[in-house]
């Protein structure tokens, strides 16, 4: 016979809306902790009607099983965690978008780290998400593969769980990952411009540390080479990603006394600074000046600026690589390293195009 403590507390629990723990689910049910404790996990045997008591206690009881205090028991959470080097940006925006869609197919949770290119935050992150007993990593590392060190690896390498990148590489390790075909991309923009008759075809490209900067600057190279047209240092810019560097740049452009007939920008985010700074020149596109940019912005269209771009498909980027760490979750005695490669698709949409008596002509 339960005791008058017991129905008080009970009571208390009820009225009150007291914290409802195992043992009071116990004692409800006439059970022991550990059959309790078997029936929240779904491990070990428990008789059918030994089950239905335990279930009825917890309805009763209106009790919700602490997250942590599961992954304490199992060992795990339900949990990935994902870290980006720039939220803001749209193209890891997508990619998360992505990423998202697929976990929650799954019935997997998401903690996002944001690292802003610092490599200090980026350490911080991981460290944070072992505490977290987490599933699995999904990563653009922010370290480039110049400033590797032993620490950074040694993190990553001690993790024991599975590691996806996206558009990140890291040298010297063997992780799995979903990368866009930089080259292709770079190759294909500056091939159209050459196409509209454009021959003085400047660059705006990212940090040189990075993986898709180097490659983007050799399919830039490739089309010059592919269509005979010399490579000329002047018409080569680095904007490190950055809105204000594309702008600065930009204008240093306008100024140059044999200007380019049309500039490739390396991303999305310098885009915008150089139409700033082309806006507020006065220069039309693509009569004074052409370009093309690499990756989708989705507020040049609601605006209705035709520029033209590279279409990284940022979208299947974060799916794709989801996919892989639950395939990497349902198969972990499996170490096969996976690469898998996207293409980027062209679109143009007229500011690629050559008028007579370019303004910079």
């Amino acid at each position: 016979m339960k005791s008058v403590t017991y129905f008080m507390v009970l009571h208390r629990i009820r009225r009150n809306k007291m914290p409802v723990t195992i043992n009071d689910i116990a004692k409800e049910a006439g059970v022991s902790r550990a059959t309790v404790s078997r029936v929240l996990n779904d491990s070990g045997y428990v008789k059918y009607e030994t089950r239905q008591k335990v279930l009825k206690a917890i309805k009763e009881l209106n009790y919700t099983p602490s997250a942590i205090a599961r992954s304490l028991s199992t060992k795990k959470t339900n949990t990935i965690g994902v870290i980006v080097p720039e939220i803001n940006d749209p193209f890891f925006g997508e990619v998360i978008k992505g990423i998202s869609e697929v976990a929650d197919e799954y019935n997997l949770n998401i903690i996002l780290f944001n690292t802003d290119d610092n490599v200090e935050k980026e350490l911080k992150a991981l460290e944070l998400l072992k505490e977290q007993r987490i599933q699995g990593i999904i990563i653009t590392p922010t370290f480039t593969e110049d400033e590797l060190n032993s620490e950074y690896l040694k993190t990553l390498e001690n993790f024991g769980i599975p590691i996806i990148l996206i558009d990140g590489h890291v040298k010297y390790t063997s992780f799995s990952g979903v990368f866009i075909d930089h080259i292709k991309g770079a190759y294909d923009g500056t091939e159209a411009l050459i196409k509209a008759g454009h021959k003085k075809i400047a660059i705006i490209n990212g940090h040189m540390k990075s993986r898709p900067a180097k490659e983007r600057f050799i399919g830039y190279k490739k089309a010059l080479s592919m269509y005979n047209i010399p490579l000329e240092e002047r018409y080569i810019f680095y904007g490190e990603y950055k809105y204000e560097n594309a702008y600065n740049i930009t204008n240093e452009i306008l100024k140059m006394k044999d200007p380019p007939t049309a500039i490739f920008v390396s991303s999305n985010m310098m885009i915008l600074g150089c139409i700033k700074a082309l806006y507020e020149n006065k220069i039309n596109v693509p009569k004074d000046i052409a370009i093309i940019g690499f990756d989708k912005l989705e507020v040049l269209n609601i605006i209705g600026m035709n520029i033209s771009f590279i279409n990284g498909p940022t979208l299947e980027l974060g799916r794709t690589g989801m996919k892989m760490l639950i395939d990497s979750l349902n198969d972990k005695k499996k170490k096969e390293i996976r690469r898998v490669i996207l293409l980027p698709e062209i679109v143009l949409k007229g500011s690629e195009k050559y008028v007579e008596k370019n303004r910079c002509e």
